[in-house]
C-alpha cells in the first residue's frame, strides 16, 4: 500500500466522497504518474504503452462492483494529459468513480485534460460518477477540460453523473454519446462558478438505435462575474425518445447561456427540450432567515438543495 501525502488525501476525500481506498479495482494518478493501482477478480487495469493512460477491462461477471480512478494534480505549472479507455463486457453491472482535483499553491496554471472513452456491450448497466474540484491559495489557474466519449450497446443503461463543485477557474467539457437499440441514457450535470471563472459544456447524444432513450438534466449556479454556457444536443436518427432540461440560478453580475438543441431524422423521434434561468426567490430567503440563518447561509442552503 502506497502512503499518500496530506494534500492528496484531502483532495480524494472531496472528489471521491471518502470512498477511495487501495482495495479492489483502483488506479490513482498524481501529477502525471500512476502511483498505485489494483485489480479485482472481474476488473483488470493495464497501463497503455503508446500514450499516457490506462485500459480498464470489466468482464460480464462484474455485478455491483465499484472501480476508482481519481486524478490529483498538486504541482503548479503542470499540464497533465491522459487517455483512459473502458471496455465493459455484455451483462456487466459496474459503477466507475472518477474525478479530478487540482491543488495549486503557485503562480502558474495547473491543468488536467482527461479523455475517457467507454465501449459498452449489450445488456450492461454502467454508472459513471465524476467530480471536479479546485483548491489552493496560489494565483495560478486551475483548468479542467474533460472529453467523454460513450458508445452504449444494445439494451444497456448508462448513467452519467458529473459535478463541478468549486475552485475550477476554467473548464471546457465535451461529451459525445452514441446509442444502440433499446439503450437508455441518464445524464445529470451540476456546475457552479464564481468570481471570474468560466465554464462551457457541450453534450451531443446520437440516438441511433430503435427505441433508444435519453434524459439530460443540467443544474447550474453562477456567482460573481462568472460565465457559463451549456449546449446539449439530442439527435434522433431512429424511433426514439429524448428529454433535455436546463435549470440555472444566476447571482450577482454573472452571465449564463443555455442553448438546448434538438434534431430529428426519423418520423418517430420524440424529443423535448426545456430551459429556465432565474434568481433566488426573496420569499425563500426570508423563510430561511426566520429560522435564524444569515442571508449567506440561506443562499447556501438553497443552492445546495438545487444542485443536489
Amino acid at each position: 500500500m502506497v502512503e499518500l501525502d496530506h494534500v492528496v488525501e484531502e483532495v480524494l476525500k472531496v472528489i471521491n466522497d471518502n470512498g477511495f481506498s487501495q482495495k479492489g479495482a483502483f488506479n490513482l494518478r498524481q501529477n502525471g504518474t500512476s502511483i498505485c493501482h489494483g485489480d479485482s477478480e472481474h476488473i483488470k487495469i493495464k497501463k497503455k504503452t503508446d500514450k499516457p493512460g490506462i485500459d480498464i477491462y470489466i468482464d460480464g461477471d462484474t455485478k455491483g462492483e465499484k472501480v476508482y480512478i481519481p486524478v490529483v494534480v498538486s504541482v503548479s505549472g503542470m499540464t497533465d494529459l491522459v487517455y483512459n479507455d473502458f471496455y465493459i463486457a455484455d451483462g456487466a453491472d459496474v459503477t466507475i468513480v472518477a474525478g479530478c482535483g487540482i491543488h495549486n499553491s503557485g503562480c502558474n496554471e495547473s491543468r488536467h485534460d482527461g479523455i475517457h472513452t467507454f465501449h459498452v456491450g449489450k445488456n450492461a448497466n454502467v454508472c459513471y460518477q465524476e467530480k471536479h474540484y479546485g483548491e489552493g491559495n496560489g494565483t495560478g489557474g486551475r483548468v479542467l477540460n474533460p472529453v467523454t466519449n460513450i458508445y452504449v450497446g444494445e439494451n444497456s443503461v448508462f448513467t452519467l453523473d458529473t459535478a463541478q463543485i468549486k475552485g475550477v477557474d476554467s473548464t471546457v467539457r465535451e461529451t459525445l454519446v452514441e446509442m444502440d437499440k433499446n439503450s437508455r441514457l441518464y445524464v445529470t450535470e451540476r456546475l457552479m462558478t464564481e468570481g471570474d471563472q468560466t465554464a462551457e459544456s457541450n453534450i451531443e447524444v446520437r440516438l441511433n438505435g430503435e427505441d433508444s432513450s435519453a434524459q439530460i438534466i443540467s443544474r447550474s449556479v453562477e456567482k460573481g462575474n462568472s460565465v457559463q454556457t451549456f449546449h446539449p444536443k439530442a439527435v434522433g436518427n431512429n424511433k426514439c425518445q429524448a428529454h433535455i432540461q436546463c435549470d440555472s440560478i444566476i447571482m450577482d453580475h454573472a452571465e449564463i447561456g443555455s442553448i438546448p438543441e434538438i434534431r430529428a431524422r426519423d418520423l418517430n423521434a420524440a424529443i423535448i427540450h426545456e430551459a429556465a434561468i432565474g434568481r433566488i426567490n426573496d420569499e425563500q430567503l426570508l423563510k430561511l432567515r426566520t429560522l435564524g440563518l444569515t442571508e449567506e447561509e440561506a443562499e447556501n442552503v438553497i443552492i445546495e438543495n438545487f444542485l443536489n
